[in-house]
């Protein structure tokens, strides 16, 4: 559908594409799939969002009054990451507390598939939801429990905060220059890194569960281990140097030269030569082609141990001509560089724009709104804009209705 909107000129980040309008009916690949969200802020939001994008019946269960904490993610007074995260999703308000409401939570749980939350372990026991009270009204259910540092871990009971991981997985530990202190992400990166792990694991226990390999069970996914997992070898190379990686800024440890280098307008290029082939064809092109045969530069692992001398001498060459010129001269060699763009410089981006990577999305508060767009493409089942984020409660009723509740007065109910 994706695809098929595209070609139509309904996609697209920029003023001058026309705005992507929502298609309330639309079936996506995983149709019939009712996923219940109980997490907050950003890992269970991320899982949810890709099941949501793929085509499951995303319900929030969101708070009286407040709903996800989300939502007081605010730019400019708009719910921007909300409006981001949850599009493709439906809103059920509910007072657990309630006795009617938490039957109705019970009657939800007996028609999913999915149950995602992210409370401190063991609160869901202390709501009277262990998965015992689950799985006895639904043995098929697939629960992910999202936790900082898992479910039975000697840390289970500590805070469990996307930045205290970043800070204890090793990440910050290798980010950033040398001569500065560690470096957090300026995202919620241990979050979505998390999400993305709980959506694969959703799926693949969905896959055994319709193989009959297990109709139900638990997934137990920390924050931790996921980014602490992208770091990959780092444990097996400190076993054989006795030595973690470094701080390097943009320099690498493995291969030189590598890093981001200042053009004359202000502007930055990055460059990598991590084949003997690609290095050489750098050196050529600033016009050192003698530098491929001197002892410092003559391999990758001289390169390495010289890497300052030979940055400068890249540096050199590159700060005399502006971004576009640096970028034509070494695309035109055939070397490995590319700009350094911030958001901004994509929204009318040529590469943006033909990938369809940023599309203009209706919204009902701004009129439009650019967004990702939904990835991977499948070339048979894409994904599908089906509705835009949710106010909370909105589909409360909806909801109860198909449960077989009585409808209450839903404007009253959001805002107890």
């Amino acid at each position: 559908m994706i695809q098929d909107q595209a070609k139509r000129g309904d996609l697209g980040g920029s003023a001058t594409t026309e705005t992507l309008q929502f298609t309330p009916h639309a079936q996506g690949m995983l149709d019939g799939v009712r996923v219940i969200d109980m997490s907050r802020l950003v890992a269970g939001n991320m899982t949810t969002h890709v099941l949501a994008d793929y085509g499951a019946d995303v319900i929030k269960v969101e708070r009286p009054g407040k709903g996800d904490d989300l939502r007081s993610w605010r730019v400019e007074g708009i719910e921007v990451f909300w409006k981001v995260y949850a599009r493709n999703k439906r809103s059920l308000v509910l007072d657990i507390r309630n006795d009617e409401d938490c039957a109705v939570l019970l009657r939800l749980i007996e028609t999913a598939h999915v149950l995602v939350e992210n409370f401190l372990p063991g609160t869901l026991e202390r709501m009277g939801l262990g998965t015992e009270v689950l799985f006895a009204r639904n043995p098929k259910l697939v629960v992910l429990r999202i936790s900082g540092w898992g479910q039975d871990s000697i840390w289970s009971q500590r805070p469990g905060f996307g930045t205290l991981v970043e800070a204890m997985s090793g990440w910050a530990f290798m980010n950033g220059h040398a001569d500065k202190p560690p470096t957090l992400p300026p995202l919620a990166l241990a979050d979505m890194i998390s999400g993305l792990y709980g959506a694969t694991a959703i799926l693949a226990a969905l896959r055994a569960a319709e193989r009959g390999d297990a109709p139900g069970q638990v997934i137990d996914l920390s924050l931790f281990e996921p980014i602490h997992a992208m770091i990959g070898a780092e444990a097996a190379k400190i076993r054989l140097t006795g030595e973690p990686t470094q701080r390097s800024g943009n320099q690498s440890s493995h291969t030189a030269p590598r890093n981001v280098y200042a053009c004359a307008d202000g502007a930055y290029v990055a460059m990598s030569g991590s084949m003997q082939s690609m290095a050489e064809r750098i050196l050529d092109t600033i016009g050192r082609s003698e530098l491929k045969t001197d002892p410092r530069f003559i391999d990758n692992a001289a390169r390495v141990a010289h890497r300052d001398e030979l940055d400068t001498i890249i540096a050199a060459f590159i700060s005399t001509r502006s971004q576009a010129e640096n970028l034509a001269l070494f695309e035109a060699a055939g070397v490995t560089v590319g700009p350094v763009c911030s958001v901004a410089d994509l929204m009318d981006h040529p590469y943006v724009l033909d990938r369809q990577a940023i599309v203009e999305v209706a919204d009902r508060e701004l009129g439009s709104i650019p967004m990702p767009n939904i990835i991977p493409r499948f070339s048979a089942t894409p994904g599908v804009f089906r509705r835009p984020a949710p106010m909370a409660g909105e589909h409360t009723e909806e909801i109860r209705r198909e449960l077989g509740f009585p409808v209450r007065d839903q404007a009253a109910e959001v805002s107890k």
